[in-house]
C-alpha cells in the first residue's frame, strides 16, 4: 500500500492529458515503456532489500557499499527529493479539495477562492496554501505518534482511490464511446515516434514510489521475503491500473480531446461517459476529483514516512545529528526525523511548483542510477553474501537500468536548461549545501571523539556511586 499509495498519486490524474498532448494515442505506449524502465531498477531494489534488510531505502544500500561522502550525498538527495515531493502533493491536495467542496456548493471555484485572515498574527494567507500546510501537519502528527496508524491510513486511502479508478475503467469500457474508439494514427503527425521520449520524461514521476517500500524495511515482518514481494506486486498492480485508465481515457475522449483538457483530462473523460445523479457523488467528474483528493493524501503520507526514515537512517549512521537516529521513548517513532522532514517539507511549499517537481524527478533518476551501480558492486565485492532474492539474467537488468535512467536524466537536464534553469540552480545549490553540511558534521564528530573517549574511561557520578 505504501508503494501503490505513492505511485498512484496525482500523476495519473494530471499527466495523462499532458502525455496525450505530446504523444497522441501513443500515450498508452509511454506509460507501458515507463513501467518497463522502472521494472529494471525495481529488480535491483528487490535484491538489495533482501540482502541488506535495513530501513532507509537507497541510502541504506549505498551506505553499505560506498564511502562516507558518496553515501551521504545519496541520502541527502533522497531526503530532499521525498520532501519536495511531499510539498507538491500537499499543493496538489489543496485545489482538488477546494474543487470537491465547490462540486457540493460549499465554496467558490478554486480559482476564485481568495486569502483567509489569521487575526492572531495579522496576516492573510491564500486558502490553498493554508490547506496544504494543514494536510502536512495532520499527517506528520499521525506519523509522529503512531507508525501503525499512519500505515492503516495509507491502506484505507489507497483502497478508496484504486476503487474509484476501477469504477472509472468499468464505466468507460462499457460506454458506447469506447466501442467506437479510434487509436489511429498512433503517433502525432508533427513528431512521429520521436514524441515518445519527451513524453516518457514528463510522466516518469508517476512511477516513482515503489522505492519508498524499502525505507521501512525494519518495520516489516520477514523483510528479506516480503519487501521484494511488495515491490513487484505494487509495480505490477500500478502498471495495470495506469494502462487501463489511460486506455479508457484515450478511447472515450480521444487523444485530441484529452490533450485539450490538459491536467483535467481524466475528470473530463469521466464526465463524458459516466452517469449523472449518482448517490453522494453527483457525476463522473466529481468522482475523479474525489479520487484525486485521496491520491494526493496517500502520496503525501507515503513520502512523510519515507523522508523521515531516510533521515532516521542517516542519523543512526552518524551522517546527520544523532537525535535524528533515535526513536521516541513513548511513541516508538523516529520523532525528530519526522519533525525535521516536516519543517523542510513546509518550507518547500514556497518553491515554484514546476521547479520543485523537476528537481524531485532529477534526484530520483540520479538515485536510481546509483542503486543499479550499487547492486553490481555488491555482487563483485561480496559474491558469497546471503541473497534470499537474486534477480534473473544478471547483469543485464542493472546495466539496462543504468542506461535508461541516464538517458532520461540527460533528456530531463537538457529540457531544464531550456525551460527551467531555476531547477538546475536549486539542485546544484542543494548538493553544495550537502557538501557543507557533510564537512560540518564531520568536524563536529571529530571534536566530540575525545569526549567520547573520556566518557569511556571516567565513570559518571551514578556509576561511581554504584
Amino acid at each position: 500500500m505504501i508503494g501503490m499509495g505513492a505511485m498512484i498519486g496525482a500523476g495519473i490524474f494530471v499527466l495523462t492529458g499532458l502525455a496525450a498532448e505530446i504523444a497522441g494515442p501513443a500515450a498508452i505506449i509511454v506509460f507501458a515503456l515507463n513501467g518497463a524502465v522502472t521494472a529494471f531498477t525495481g529488480l535491483s531494489y528487490a535484491e538489495l532489500a533482501a540482502s541488506i534488510p535495513k530501513s532507509g531505502g537507497g541510502y541504506a544500500f549505498v551506505r553499505e557499499i560506498f564511502d562516507d561522502f558518496a553515501s551521504f550525498i545519496m541520502g541527502w538527495m533522497l531526503w530532499f527529493a521525498y520532501m519536495i515531493a511531499g510539498a507538491l502533493y500537499a499543493l496538489g491536495f489543496a485545489p482538488n479539495f477546494l474543487e470537491l467542496l465547490h462540486v457540493y456548493g460549499l465554496v467558490a471555484p478554486p480559482g476564485e477562492v481568495g486569502a483567509i485572515a489569521i487575526p492572531l498574527i495579522d496576516l492573510s494567507v491564500p486558502l490553498a496554501f493554508l490547506l496544504a500546510f494543514v494536510a502536512v501537519l495532520a499527517l506528520v502528527a499521525l506519523n509522529a505518534v503512531s507508525t501503525a496508524a499512519s500505515g492503516s491510513a495509507e491502506t484505507i486511502f489507497t483502497i478508496i482511490k484504486v476503487s474509484i479508478l476501477v469504477v472509472f475503467v468499468l464505466f468507460g469500457l462499457s460506454s458506447p464511446m469506447f466501442s467506437g474508439a479510434e487509436f489511429q494514427p498512433l503517433f502525432p503527425s508533427n513528431a512521429g515516434a520521436a514524441a515518445i521520449l519527451p513524453a516518457m520524461g514528463l510522466t516518469f514521476i508517476a512511477f516513482e514510489g515503489y522505492d519508498l517500500i524499502t525505507t521501512v524495511t525494519e518495520e516489516v515482518k520477514n523483510p528479506r521475503e516480503n519487501i521484494p514481494k511488495a515491490i513487484f506486486l505494487s509495480l505490477i498492480a500500478t502498471v495495470i491500473v495506469y494502462l487501463a485508465v489511460v486506455t479508457v481515457a484515450v478511447g472515450t475522449l480521444g487523444a485530441d480531446g484529452l490533450a485539450n483538457a490538459g491536467e483535467a483530462g481524466i475528470a473530463t473523460a469521466a464526465t463524458s461517459f459516466m452517469p449523472t445523479g449518482l448517490p453522494i457523488i453527483q457525476n463522473g467528474g466529481a468522482l475523479i476529483v474525489f479520487g484525486a483528493v485521496f491520491s494526493t493524501l496517500t502520496a503525501l503520507n507515503a513520502v512523510v514516512i519515507a523522508s523521515s526514515r531516510v533521515a532516521f537512517s542517516m542519523g543512526r549512521e552518524g551522517q546527520l545529528l544523532p537525535s535524528f537516529g533515535r526513536l521516541h521513548h513513548r511513541y516508538g517513532t523516529p520523532f525528530v526525523a519526522i519533525l525535521a522532514s516536516a519543517v523542510v517539507m513546509l518550507g518547500s511549499v514556497a518553491l515554484p511548483t514546476q521547479s520543485a517537481g523537476n528537481m524531485s524527478s532529477l534526484f530520483f533518476l540520479l538515485s536510481f542510477v546509483i542503486v543499479n551501480v550499487a547492486v553490481i558492486r555488491l555482487r563483485r565485492e561480496r559474491p558469497a553474501m546471503n541473497r534470499p532474492y537474486k534477480m534473473p539474467f544478471y547483469p543485464a537488468p542493472p546495466l539496462i537500468g543504468i542506461a535508461l535512467n541516464l538517458l532520461l536524466t540527460v533528456v530531463l537536464v537538457e529540457y531544464l536548461f531550456r525551460t527551467d534553469p531555476l531547477a538546475i540552480v536549486l539542485s546544484v545549490g542543494w548538493i553544495a549545501l550537502g557538501g557543507v553540511a557533510y564537512l560540518g558534521l564531520k568536524r563536529v564528530g571529530s571534536e566530540s571523539e575525545p569526549d567520547a573517549e573520556t566518557d569511556k574511561t571516567m565513570p559518571s557520578d551514578s556509576e561511581a556511586d554504584l
